[in-house]
């Protein structure tokens, strides 16, 4: 346990996990007393250049009062950070609070000068930038807004950690040193920065998984059958290009059918990269203990009986991660399926997957091992269903999700050149904030396909709970490019078609095919697809291959149309088209016009699909084919280098059974593609809004309430003070508890006057009749306030306010809300029954931009109001674009707003009037996507 130094307590919240530039971790925490023998052997090994270096003159060893110096903080002006492995130190990171003459200070100067140390065997791992990111965070958290640093000119690998953080610099040179000074204040640059260091690391992190040069399977039985004779067999089976190993503490022998056998991993000569773990769970933390002390890079561990069986098994579940992440290993699982890549270079399949699929563009994800089989399994297919017209890059299935997550698999496919497309089964999104962050990056590269379940966290995972809606979470992936689908029909649908034809550049569809009834079947589910199907083309049941080239053809070559689908029964007539002369003449019309994307309805055709799927396969390659067969010629086309056929990559046309499934995949990528073309300009935020906006001003505000408590809702006139702040005014509604006292209120606002009741029951429910409207004198007031008094009951029931009358227009409510999870989130309906009762709210991250506003507001179902609907008078949309901007740069700059509601918003013909609104002030709560790279907490 550590030991609190000097004036405040330990501060736990410091310490994390973090992904290294090479993908191992490293632990960071706050340096106690208790840590003097670890800092002493720390300095021992590192080098007598690396300690000039930090003290600008030879310094052997650390004397009695610098281990007392460097061990003993207060946490706020004294504060020392290190990061360890298995325990021991690797680098440490301090600051000292200084005042302006340069010596030590103490709050409120808000400069402090900070030094690193980095152990010569770990420089270049990026360990220096993740210890500035954290050290810069603790900082900020206790009011340090600068932070200057010496360095000898010499020193370039540590200036480089400097000048690369994207920090606001200034640098000088005297006395031959160079002192930096830089402002922690993130920037759009140190994001970045922060935010390309995070995809390196965790996508090498994964990689090492992937792409071992060696692995050992621990649990391997001596007889076949068994998970871990299993795994054994299958990684040999594929091929495994690297040095395979079989573990077992019982093993007497020295190989088992000819692979090493060792009955431990220390016992094995030469590095392991990659452990697979198959063994009871109460043995599993001996086996990461061996596998850490001899090196291995990352475990998969198959093994069962952790969070999946209960409280018992979820603490052993938190052990297993801390135990694996002390060592700098990384974990996938457990209860894992295990993980397959197809690279001809790495051929591993260290899974329970019989057959490995062959080398395709697509990674799959699956959290559930039965999704991960069924969608293996779908791949295999090649007829009777959606048919595999490509093969699979890799495949990972975390299980329980312990550690890798499909953030961290992201990252990895993110830049994976033998990944096109990415297809995901998620039981739940553990850090969606960072998952939408990453999606929408992935998915201006490559197509992302998600299934989501409605399920809860995995147990034992530390993440924050979402408040949101599950279908507001749906809604704000796909606005990151997320293909959202609800079924795995769907994700393999859809993930084939995008794996191999091109994106549509509209959403105008041409349909041609040897049956009537079917191009009409599918001509409707093109209109419930929201797509332009043009009228059918019926090449009538006698047509043959060449009728269908030339109609493909021409359908291709037309300007008019942006995809094609094919419809097709089973042939009637001589001249009739066999299943594989048609699909050559459908494939070879394709390839003449490669720009449109082709898909194939058949009913009753398995020849047909087989045929159009033959040359990608994702099952193994059969023995030598029968000349009999029809389709032979047509497999034997296929059987060439794997590698080749997925790279070079042929025009391979996806057959569905059904229309409305072929449909459905084509309006997701008409979806997509159209989000891709919006991307590339995502819009800005308009500079001239920025005229009224006091955002000085509104912080003053916010911390002169804040000081009176952790989190408070704002009165009616503080609403009005900070909005104000924000150039959005907010009509004023006088208190009238008595009839008198509205009768004053009109006067001071001026007739006509709106009377309303604000009691909860009754706020915002003109329909129970709550509300009088063009009160235009005090006898109408006075009138109006007898019957709502009447109706529903005292004044101090009803707490009546008197308010001024708005332009007559379309009401609307704006909200904006900071979910633990998912973060800042904007929101837009119409007012009443719209968005209470049908839930028509539509919403966007912010910040916003002009681009999001528009559409925002474009996205209701019941949108058509604001825009003349049925002869009524449009109302002016840009005055409702420009409030939405205002709210998000609100919430945007200042995190302590953590809710802002304005309702009723009236949007008129010209200009809005925003008649209610209320603000609720927090702490800033922790935005962990903000903030330094850490890993989810155990």
């Amino acid at each position: 346990m550590q030991t609190s130094s000097d004036r405040h307590e330990y501060p736990s919240h410091w310490e994390a996990d973090v992904v290294l530039r090479d993908g191992g971790t490293a632990r960071i925490r706050p340096i106690t007393v208790d840590d003097a023998e670890r800092l002493v052997s720390f300095y021992e090994q590192v080098s007598d250049e690396s300690k000039y270096y930090r003290f600008f003159a030879p310094y052997p060893r650390l004397s009695a009062k610098d281990v007392h110096r460097f061990t003993h903080h207060d946490f706020v002006d004294r504060v020392g950070l290190a990061a360890t492995v298995g325990g021991e130190f690797i680098a440490t990171v301090r600051y000292d609070r200084i005042g302006a003459d340069g010596m030590p200070a103490t709050a409120p100067s808000d400069e402090a000068e900070v030094a690193f140390l980095v152990q010569d065997a770990h420089q270049g791992r990026g360990v220096a930038s993740a210890l500035l990111e954290h050290i810069g965070a603790v900082a900020r958290e206790r009011g340090i807004r600068r932070f200057a640093a010496e360095v000898l000119p010499a020193n370039t690998k540590m200036i480089k950690v400097f000048m690369d953080a994207g920090y606001t610099q200034k640098r000088s040179f005297e006395d031959g040193v160079v002192r930096l000074e830089f402002d922690l204040e993130p920037t759009d640059r140190s994001m970045a920065v922060q935010y390309a260091r995070e995809q390196r690391a965790e996508g090498r992190s994964v990689e090492r998984l992937l792409k071992p040069g060696s692995v050992a399977v621990v649990g391997v039985g001596r007889t076949p059958g068994g998970v871990g004779r299993s795994i054994l067999d299958n990684i040999r089976e594929a091929g495994f290009t690297g040095r395979l190993y079989a573990v077992n503490k019982a093993f007497t022998d020295k190989e088992l059918d000819g692979i090493p056998a060792h009955r431990s991993v220390r016992d094995i000569e030469g590095p392991v990269d990659l452990a697979v773990v198959a063994v009871p769970a109460e043995h599993v933390p001996e086996v990461v203990t061996e596998c850490g002390e001899h090196g291995v890079q990352g475990l998969v561990v198959i093994s069962a009986g952790y969070a999946e069986s209960g409280p018992e098994g979820r603490e052993r579940q938190r052990e297993l991660v801390r135990h694996a992440r002390a060592y700098g290993m990384r974990i996938i699982g457990p209860n894992a399926f295990g993980v397959i890549n197809t690279n001809p270079d790495v051929r591993l399949n260290a899974s329970l997957a019989n057959e490995t699929p062959r080398p395709g563009r697509i990674g799959l994800f699956a959290q559930s091992g039965a999704i991960g089989i069924a969608l293996l399994s779908r791949l295999h297919r090649r007829g009777g269903g959606v048919t595999g017209v490509t093969g699979v890059s890799t495949f990972v299935s975390s299980g329980n999700r312990a550690d890798v997550s499909g953030n961290d698999v992201l990252q990895y496919w993110y830049d994976d050149p033998d990944t096109d497309v990415v297809l995901m089964y998620l039981e739940s999104i553990g850090n969606p904030r960072k998952f939408t962050r990453l999606a929408r990056r992935t998915a201006a590269a490559k197509p992302l396909v998600v299934v989501q379940g409605a399920g809860s966290a995995p147990q034992g995972h530390a993440v924050r709970a979402t408040r949101l809606p599950h279908a507001t979470v749906s809604a704000l992936l796909r606005q990151a490019g997320v293909i959202r689908v609800n079924t795995i029909t769907e994700l393999v649908d859809t993930g084939l078609l995008l794996a191999r034809q091109p994106l549509p550049r509209g959403p105008r569809v041409a349909i041609l095919g040897n049956s009537e009834s079917l191009g009409l079947l599918t001509y409707d589910a093109c209109l419930s697809e929201g797509l332009r199907p043009l009228p059918p083309l019926d090449l009538t049941t006698a047509a043959s291959a060449k009728d269908f080239h030339a109609a493909l053809s021409r359908a291709l070559a037309d300007d008019t149309c942006d995809a094609v689908v094919v419809t097709a029964i089973p042939a009637v007539g001589e001249g009739a088209a066999g299943d594989a002369a048609l699909a050559e003449a459908l494939r070879s019309a394709a390839e003449r016009v490669p720009g449109k994307p082709v898909l194939v309805v058949h009913v009753e055709l398995g020849g047909l699909a087989e045929a159009l799927s033959a040359a990608t396969s994702t099952a193994p390659q059969a023995a030598t084919p029968s000349a009999s067969h029809p389709f032979r010629a047509l497999d034997r086309l296929a059987a060439k280098d794997p590698e080749e056929t997925s790279k070079a990559g042929p025009r391979l046309i996806p057959a569905y059974p059904a229309a409305e499934r072929a449909v459905r995949a084509l309006g997701e990528a008409v979806k997509y593609a159209q989000w891709r073309r919006e991307a590339a300009d995502p819009g800005k935020v308009p500079e001239s809004i920025d005229a009224a906006i006091d955002e000085k001003g509104a912080a003053r505000l916010i911390d002169g309430l804040l000081a009176r408590g952790q989190g408070l809702t704002l009165g009616a006139d503080e609403t009005c003070d900070l909005l104000g702040k924000y150039g959005i005014p907010v009509h004023r509604a006088l208190a009238a508890p008595t009839p008198d006292d509205a009768a004053a209120a009109a006067r001071t606002l001026g007739y006509p006057v709106a009377l309303k009741a604000t009691a909860p029951h009754l706020r915002h429910r003109a329909d129970l009749g709550g509300v009088r409207l063009d009160l235009a004198d005090e006898e109408q007031l006075r009138r109006a306030y007898t019957e709502l008094t009447e109706l529903f009951g005292a004044p101090e029931e009803l707490r009546p306010v008197v308010q001024g009358m708005a332009p007559r227009g379309v009401d609307t409510v704006v909200r904006a809300v900071i979910d633990p999870a998912a973060g800042a989130v904007l929101s837009f309906g119409l007012a009443g029954a719209a968005s209470q009762l049908l839930g028509d709210t539509a919403h966007r991250l912010i910040p916003v931009t002009d681009r999001e506003a528009a559409t925002l507001v474009r996205s209701i179902r019941t949108a058509p109001l604001l825009f003349g609907w049925r002869g009524s008078a449009p109302v002016d949309t840009a005055a409702l674009e420009e409030l939405l901007l205002r709210v998000s740069r609100l919430v945007d700059d200042h995190p302590e707003v953590v809710a802002v509601t304005l309702e009723p918003v009236v949007v008129a013909p010209h200009g809005l009037s925003v008649l209610g609104a209320s603000v609720r002030l927090a702490p800033p709560p922790a935005r962990d996507d903000l903030g330094p790279r850490t890993l989810p907490a155990y």
